[in-house]
């Protein structure tokens, strides 16, 4: 259900604005459904997902070759985030947010579908954050934080029982890996753009950091996983940036010795690559490693040499983004999470040691939508006004040559990016004839750790400027047309979008925002407590920095906007709270301008319900359509 809160026209008066076929486009494409979060049975015949077939996203499980519908394991009221099958295949461990709650739980469940049960998160002020099996049967190892303060702990849950026995605690810990002997935690800690791999001695709590401050790797680090004669750990740490090497600050492997008491020794880099971050990575028996990369927006895997980290070969895909992923127990098959822009994630096997790549995903997959309602981005780069690169994926409608009513599209994080995979909201304003254009401003990722960096605290002011660089380069590209360019933007880009709106009134003649900050003050006082201090290092101390997060709140010049705003928010948001959206309505309505308030009843901070996507879609287009 949604909630429209303000001044508006009624739905049909609204949906008037639209040609019945562009309605019917939006219906297809926002109504699309996708499959994610693999993982594979042990025996490799069947697979369990996370699917929003049935208009929310479900528990879903499959085999390979399945043509019929497959099962649902999870209960009619649960929203699924992931899934992870237990390595002796007797259980899946699988997070549920509570009515869209960023505060998860923790359930399991048999794979015939029987034994559903609660396993930790019961406190509805707690959050479990998702870690892995360990070696022993039914143990289960994962991060929760209480909610009443920043920290979170490692918990090891005995899934049959529900037993649960503290690991390790002292500061916001994300674990990542446990040895065999459930002895030594590896778990990522620190604030963000700050984080760091510790080694934590269960006995002592002592806590180590894996890479010494100063040495190659530097202290961020983030993933880690133990070699299996727990004589060594890998990590993907971002290297340090040197003078003169660009691109030479981006994420690799890099391999930690331990001595037989599990202290580190000096790391050692193992691969790396100038243009590209590492995503992911799954050591194998082999000897080999494989490798996920992140290169300007694409995935590329390769199989790499674990002793000289020489590359073996690389995995064609065939889609260009890999969200997710799941390595069969003999390492030779990948089950992957694809998208494209023309394709809503998806569940594909890639074979790993040969040239071939099957070109179907699984018989399982949700339908996808019609084919020639998409069309494929292409990559631009342009020029900031200091002469930083920049770059952006173009959405350009069929038969559009010239200048055109434009969407500048923002995306979340800041530290997220802009890829070319399926984007339901561009994709729907395309089909309405608009150009979406959606940049990488400086703040975002896959470029390096010094570029996600570039816009922490008082240096934000400059990832503000690239918002007017951007609108520049459309207009004298001749793809924008002046006058009528709106701004969109979700989460951190919805805030990014009232930023603009305040700070350059003439520069968009419209705006709309999804979960978007408009006070960083109300922010921290009213987001999660671990959310708050994990943000403190990308924003600014909400007490010593309370002036420089007024100066970059929009709420604080909010009376300079002049162009229309649409604010819509989750109504169950707890890490952007829905206050965020609610008071910038109230200020902009109490003198008389432009805005609407669109509340989506039942949704948190990333909206999921089938129903809800229609009507987000629908409306901002419609808003879009209206005001350009």
């Amino acid at each position: 259900m949604t909630d429209l809160v303000a001044d508006h026209p009624t739905s049909a008066a609204r949906a008037a604005g639209l040609s019945m076929e562009v309605r019917l486009a939006i219906a297809e494409i926002a109504g699309a459904s996708g499959a994610w979060c693999p993982t594979l049975a042990p025996t490799g015949d069947r697979v369990a997902y996370v699917s929003d077939r049935s208009g929310l996203p479900r528990l879903e499980l499959a085999t390979l070759e399945q043509q019929t519908p497959p099962a649902v394991l999870s209960g009619p009221d649960e929203e699924v985030v992931s899934v992870a099958w237990s390595p002796d295949g007797e259980w899946l461990a699988y997070l549920v947010s509570p009515g869209g709650s960023i505060c998860a739980q923790l359930w399991a469940v048999r794979p015939d579908g029987s034994d559903r049960h609660l396993v930790a998160g019961a406190d509805p002020r707690a959050t479990v954050f998702a870690g892995g099996w360990t070696a022993a049967p039914g143990h289960y190892v994962c991060s929760i934080a209480p909610g009443d303060g920043p920290d979170a702990d490692v918990v090891l849950v005995d899934v049959a029982s529900g037993r649960q026995r503290t690991l390790a605690s002292g500061g916001f810990l994300a674990v990542t890996a446990v040895s065999a002997d459930e002895r030594t935690v590896l778990a990522r800690r620190g604030t963000r753009g700050h984080r760091h791999v510790v080694l934590i001695d269960v006995a002592t709590g002592e806590q180590r950091p894996a890479i010494p401050p100063g040495a190659p790797g530097g202290a961020a680090s983030e993933d880690g996983r133990f070699a299996p004669d727990l004589r060594s750990l890998f990590l993907r740490a971002a290297l340090p940036a040197r003078p003169g090497l660009p691109g030479s600050d981006r994420a690799g492997l890099v391999r930690v010795p331990l001595d037989e008491h599990r202290v580190p020794g000096p790391a050692e880099t193992l691969v790396s690559r100038p243009d590209a971050d590492l995503d992911a990575y799954a050591v194998r028996a082999d000897g080999t490693v494989l490798c996920v990369w992140n290169a300007g927006g694409v995935t590329e895997v390769e199989v790499r040499d674990l002793a000289d980290g020489s590359l073996r070969h690389a995995v064609p895909l065939p889609q260009p983004v890999m969200p997710g992923w799941s390595l069969s127990s003999d390492g030779r098959t990948l089950l992957a999470e694809l998208t494209g822009p023309g394709a809503p994630r998806a569940l594909w096997p890639v074979p790993l040691d040969d040239a071939g790549t099957n070109r179907a995903p699984l018989p399982s997959t949700p339908r996808w939508p019609d084919p020639r309602l998409l069309v494929t981005p292409r990559l631009k780069r342009y020029a900031a006004h200091d002469g930083t690169e920049l770059e952006g994926w173009l959405y350009t409608p069929p038969g559009v040559h010239g200048p055109n009513r434009t969407v500048v599209t923002f995306h979340g994080g800041p530290e997220g990016q802009e890829r070319p995979d399926f984007h339901q909201v561009a994709q729907s304003l395309v089909a309405a004839g608009l150009t979406v254009f959606g940049p990488n401003v400086r703040g975002s990722g896959g470029r390096g750790r010094a570029f996600m960096a570039a816009d922490d605290l008082a240096a934000r002011e400059g990832s503000f400027t690239d918002v007017v660089a951007t609108v520049e380069h459309l207009v004298a590209a001749g793809i924008a047309l002046p006058g009528r360019i709106g701004a969109h933007g979700w989460s951190y880009g919805g805030y990014l979008t009232l930023v603009a709106l305040t700070r350059w009134p003439d520069l968009f003649a419209a705006g709309a925002t999804l979960a978007g900050m408009s006070d960083l003050r109300t922010f921290f006082a009213g987001t999660e407590p671990w959310m708050a201090a994990a943000s403190v290092t990308e924003y600014g101390d909400p007490v010593t920095d309370r002036d420089l997060l007024a100066g970059l709140s929009p709420m604080t010049t909010l009376d300079r906007i002049t162009a229309p705003v649409l604010l819509t928010h989750g109504d169950r948001d707890t890490n952007v709270p829905v206050l965020e959206s609610v008071q910038a309505h109230q200020s902009l309505a109490a003198r008389g301008a432009p805005a609407e308030l669109l509340l989506l009843r039942g949704e948190g901070h990333t909206i999921v319900g089938r129903e809800n996507l229609l009507a987000l879609s629908e409306r901002v287009v419609e808003w879009f359509d209206r005001w350009l």
